[in-house]
């Protein structure tokens, strides 16, 4: 069997699941990249092609088959080569009792001091083994490729961060990496597929989501629970319980209150408040209707705020930008969608910034003290971040901070709904919400926001940006939507 770099990464990206490298290695098919992981992956050859051109003479391996790029890799460190770029080892080893082929290209190979240090080119901004260990895993078989194939070990190994930094990697003992390699030789070729949970989370961006999501809904697993966590599944999976439905039948709020569960380094039990939840929200699963819990708290006013962002993780931008802050009045006196967009240019950022306090200031100056209702706390830290990066001077960002009303707690505090995420996207269709675009999402936003940058037409940025103000528009009727049909519940039955 081969075992690659890849497979370090798919081990553990976009979320760790080891289930992936068995599908995978069984050759069944993974959906194609969506929009923003493509946007991802040509950010980051240009990043390396950037990289590429600051060294004055470099031997390109990119070309050629595996067995020629091996070969041209070796015959260019024996010439002393000072920079190589995509050089590509492959070696055999016995892994796990078996024989194994292992292959990988880092991206560049250095010549510094009479040795080679490795360097990888990653867009991600923080190189560490909890955001991002695939990176470490990567860079200790790189060099360990290296020296196996040569008898030289590296004489480090680096990582040329998005920030622009370089991050060293601190060697480890080389029987980790086999033993991390061994693990994933064994899932690879394991008799039987590997318990892996879905998550709502967890699973978004893979290319199995879907097939996995279909098995999970066919099984009533109970990691569709909403309020049922990894660590609890797992536990609870070891227990006997599978389903949601063996989950009802097995415990009721005491004993899973009791039952201990794995929480960072320790068990602890589930708790009461946990419980209760987890048990009503299989229960609303398992009979395919909502649970009233209490009635909602709805602050009264007679006009709400429908307020939503879209922004830029920072590897997509030099800062954790907010691109569009979107706000309409709902109610008695609606008003027009209005949203504040950052600039192209170099202060575009603050200008946004700018243009969305003067919009809130608007607001509040026909409306007096409304409240800015937004689904989970995106918007709230946001605000923060903005109010420490470019000031508040007038007080209107307070202003609105003190009126948020955050809509999906309070939607959890008064009904359990038969459905595998409170996403606002899940939610929304739930309640009869129906959007007219027929590509939409956070991702797909940022994918085009992206394309936007990029292009020279104005008049093609203009009607990319129009999408993108029509989905925020959207999110705005599809959050007040779910506001109307949250504030109107029959609450006789709580």
């Amino acid at each position: 069997m081969f075992l690659s770099s890849g497979d370090l990464y798919r081990r553990y990206r976009p979320a760790p699941c080891d289930l992936r490298l068995y599908l995978n290695h069984q050759g069944v098919p993974a959906a194609e990249p969506g929009p923003y992981e493509q946007v991802i992956r040509r950010l980051g050859e240009r990043y390396e092609r950037a990289h590429l051109a600051t060294f004055p003479e470099v031997r390109d391996l990119s070309a050629g088959t595996p067995g020629e790029r091996r070969e041209q890799t070796l015959q260019a460190i024996a010439d002393g080569v000072t920079v190589l770029y995509q050089p590509f080892f492959h070696i055999s080893a016995r892994l796990a009792g078996r024989e194994c082929d292992l292959g990988g290209a880092p991206d560049f190979l250095i010549r510094e001091n009479g040795s080679y240090l490795v360097r990888d080119v990653k867009m991600s901004r923080r190189i560490n083994a909890k955001d991002h260990p695939e990176i470490l895993w990567q860079l200790r078989l790189y060099g360990w490729l290296l020296e196996q194939a040569t008898g030289q070990a590296p004489l480090r190994l680096e990582v040329l961060a998005g920030t622009g930094e370089i991050v060293v990697i601190e060697p480890i003992d080389p029987g980790l990496l086999i033993g991390e390699l061994e693990e994933i030789a064994n899932l690879m070729t394991a008799d039987a597929a590997p318990f892996a949970p879905v998550g709502w989370s967890k699973c978004g961006g893979c290319g199995y989501q879907q097939p996995c999501w279909q098995e999970a809904e066919r099984a009533h697993s109970v990691a569709l629970v909403p309020k049922a966590d990894q660590g609890m599944v797992r536990a609870l999976r070891e227990s006997g319980v599978n389903s949601f439905d063996d989950l009802l039948a097995a415990f009721d709020v005491a004993t899973l209150a009791a039952f201990r569960r794995p929480w960072g380094q320790q068990m602890r039990k589930v708790g009461d408040a946990a419980a209760t939840d987890v048990l009503r929200s299989a229960r609303a699963l398992a009979t395919g209707t909502m649970i009233l819990i209490a009635p909602p708290q709805i602050p009264d006013s007679p006009n709400y705020v429908m307020f939503d962002l879209e922004g830029l993780p920072p590897q997509l931008d030099d800062l954790e930008k907010v691109y569009l802050w979107g706000m309409q009045v709902f109610g008695d006196e609606p008003s027009p969608f209005v949203a504040a967009t950052a600039g192209f240019g170099t202060n575009g950022d603050q200008a946004g910034w700018e243009a969305y306090l003067g919009d809130a200031a608007v607001i509040f100056a026909r409306y007096g003290d409304i409240p800015f209702v937004h689904w989970h706390h995106y918007e709230r830290v946001k605000i923060d971040l903005y109010i420490g990066r470019y000031g508040d001077s007038d007080g209107i960002a307070a202003r609105v901070k003190e009126n948020l009303f955050d809509l999906l707690p309070a939607t959890q505090k008064a009904v359990a709904l038969p459905l595998p995420s409170y996403s606002l996207k899940v939610v929304e269709d739930y309640v009869g919400f129906a959007r007219t675009q027929e590509e939409y999402g956070g991702d797909w936003a940022m994918a085009r926001y992206i394309e936007a940058t990029e292009m020279e037409d104005e008049s093609g940025r203009d009607a990319v940006l129009a999408e993108i103000l029509r989905y925020n528009e959207e999110d705005l009727a599809a959050t007040w939507a779910v506001f109307c049909w949250l504030r109107d519940l029959d609450q006789s039955r709580a």
